[in-house]
């Protein structure tokens, strides 16, 4: 059977349509109330700490990771989960050295710190790049997206990308970011639910259970490694990589990417937003372990039951499974489960994309009235063509292509916002001349070393740190940094 012409059953396609519908429907209800751009893209700072989680979790997992990480352990084993490790410390030294500088004024996106401390300059320079690399990065993720609705339905590639880009549209032109949290936390539960039934599903298809599994597992030459404590710069998945370039990863995703700031930014306090935080690692270190877990399984059902995916694109193992082994009414909501977090991820893509355009290269402080909101929903309209657009293309194993087209530029915005957290002396011209170099190291990076893309963004911000702290001291005096953005007192 090809994949192309693979269709789920019409009980199934039923429950897929009503969740499509419903949640749209769900989230645009959301207008009601919204009178400026405090409600439009920080939900005016309502949402409950727990509501936060799910949606840094939503945000964090996406269809990438549902999809493309039982791939990785489907061909190897389960030492991404290194990576994860550095997630957790991440978390950790953003709580101390960047949160509390959110919460040190009314802040809308991420950028207007480095506005505070190195001035209008370099805030339009990090947007611009923000823009780019996001946008780049979720046309990866509408690429998934389209791979498992093909799949579900059998239609083509531009179909596809089309249903769902037009329906995440228009309930974040509608809701903004209150519909865009609230509908995180219904997809998130819903795609957490239907990922452990899928796993108990799987094991039961397994002629022997789980004692076959980790008979064929270990036959296979040890796909529950987890540790590879070798040193090499090299490889993607070792311990160290994992450690200190997962750290480093996650220190900018979540501490200089809009996308995430932005949920930051909508707690109700900097405690709530912690909270947030925290706990989400906790979560995330389950379903990353959960997902590859599921990939050395549908390794293992394979060695039993043909897979029509297997030994094609291993992003399309998963949802094979899922359309041709599981129940009729299990596999419609395990498949509303991937279009829900699929969903949630384009939604607050679409509206950070937008806060970070009128915000950082729009509107001013004071502008912040039903003018700018209508502009806002427009602003949002546009980059859901863009990101409709950028999901047609071919990007290979989506999971990677889209963590390592972030960390080229990652690295350089860390780089950054430490230099102007801890180097008192640091200015703006400094900032830019390292903010530009740091990019462009990190493109000769990629282009011309076979540095692992687990190292990028350490690297990108080691080279950044340094350039500017040189920089600044070459060029003293005419444009020094602002002395009121300091590391807020430690609690």
């Amino acid at each position: 059977m090809h994949l192309s012409a693979m269709q789920i059953g019409p009980i199934d396609c039923a429950i897929l349509v009503l969740y499509l519908v419903g949640i749209t429907l769900f989230g645009a209800r959301f207008r009601r109330g919204q009178q400026n751009l405090r409600d439009y893209f920080l939900g005016s700072r309502s949402a409950p700490w727990w509501a936060i989680m799910c949606s840094i979790v939503a945000t964090e997992t996406s269809t990438l990771t549902i999809i493309s990480t039982p791939g990785i352990a489907y061909g190897g084993n389960l030492e991404f989960l290194q990576l994860v490790l550095g997630y957790l410390v991440a978390r950790v030294i953003l709580c101390v050295v960047l949160v509390p500088q959110y919460f040190q004024g009314e802040f809308y996106t991420a950028y207007q710190l480095l506005e505070k401390r190195f001035g209008t300059r370099m805030k339009s320079a990090a947007a611009v790049v923000f823009l780019g690399t996001r946008a780049l990065a979720e046309g990866v993720r509408i690429s998934a997206i389209g791979k498992v609705v093909s799949v579900a339905f059998g239609t083509g590639t531009y179909a596809s990308i089309l249903i769902i880009t037009i329906l995440t549209m228009f309930y974040t032109f509608e809701g903004g970011m209150r519909a865009v949290i609230w509908t995180d936390v219904i997809q998130f539960g819903l795609y957490l639910t239907g990922s452990i039934a899928a796993f108990f599903l799987l094991l039961h298809k397994i002629p022997g259970g789980w004692p076959e599994v980790t008979q064929v597992a270990a036959a296979a030459g040890g796909k529950f490694r987890i540790f590879d404590f070798a040193f090499g710069l090299t490889q993607s998945y070792t311990f160290w990589s994992g450690l200190l370039g997962g750290t480093f990863l996650t220190m900018a995703s979540h501490g200089t990417d809009q996308t995430m700031v932005q949920r930051l930014l909508s707690a109700r306090s900097e405690r709530d937003s912690k909270k947030a935080l925290l706990a989400s690692g906790i979560v995330i270190l389950f379903q990353f372990a959960l997902f590859l877990v599921i990939g050395v399984m549908l390794f293992v059902f394979a060695q039993h039951v043909s897979l029509a995916a297997a030994g094609s694109d291993p992003d399309k193992i998963y949802p094979a499974f899922i359309v041709q082994h599981l129940p009729v009414g299990v596999t419609g909501i395990i498949l509303a489960s991937i279009f829900a977090i699929a969903m949630s991820n384009a939604s607050g893509s679409l509206n950070s994309l937008a806060s970070s355009s009128i915000i950082d290269l729009g509107a001013r402080p004071a502008e912040m009235a039903a003018t700018s909101l209508q502009r806002s929903r427009r602003m949002t309209l546009a980059w859901g063509l863009v990101l409709g657009l950028l999901g047609l293309v071919k990007w290979g194993p989506v999971l990677v292509a889209g963590l390592t087209i972030a960390s080229i530029t990652y690295g350089a915005l860390l780089g950054v916002f430490l230099l102007g957290t801890w180097n008192k002396k640091a200015n703006e011209r400094g900032a830019l001349m390292a903010f530009a170099s740091g990019i462009v190291v990190m493109i000769l990076v990629k282009l011309f070393s076979p540095l692992a893309w687990t190292w990028y963004v350490l690297v990108g911000t080691l080279v950044t740190y340094a350039i500017g702290v040189f920089a600044s001291a070459v060029r003293t005096g005419s444009d020094g940094g602002r002395p009121e953005f300091e590391i807020a007192a430690r609690k």
